[in-house]
């Protein structure tokens, strides 16, 4: 039986992302949690970090992710993204599904 090789953009991967500016107090997680989850198929979390920064990571195929990932730039409307910081890391799928963090 023949396997056809994953392309690039259904394979598994994943992002720790952190954006900083105006991003607490303006619905940014509650905003990121349900755009992951209108995407679908991505896993992972969202959290407040300090006064000025907003962590998250998710796991799904790279089209997805990348995705994730201009939306974390973008943020909802009333916030403002002053800088962003992205690793890839190796997926571990160790979450069943998109959520909200408790802040540190």
């Amino acid at each position: 039986m023949n396997q056809e090789p994953m392309s690039e953009d259904n394979r598994k991967v994943r992002t720790h992302v952190w954006v900083k500016g105006r991003v607490q107090g303006v619905g940014f997680r509650a905003y990121v949690e349900y755009s992951a989850r209108q995407m679908g198929g991505l896993t992972g979390w969202v959290r407040n970090v300090g006064d000025d920064t907003v962590e998250a990571i998710a796991e799904g195929e790279r089209a997805t992710v990348e995705r994730f990932i201009q939306m974390m730039k973008d943020g909802p409307r009333a916030s403002r993204v002053d800088e962003s910081k992205i690793e890839w890391e190796e997926p571990t799928e160790e979450f069943e599904r998109f959520g909200v963090r408790r802040s540190m």
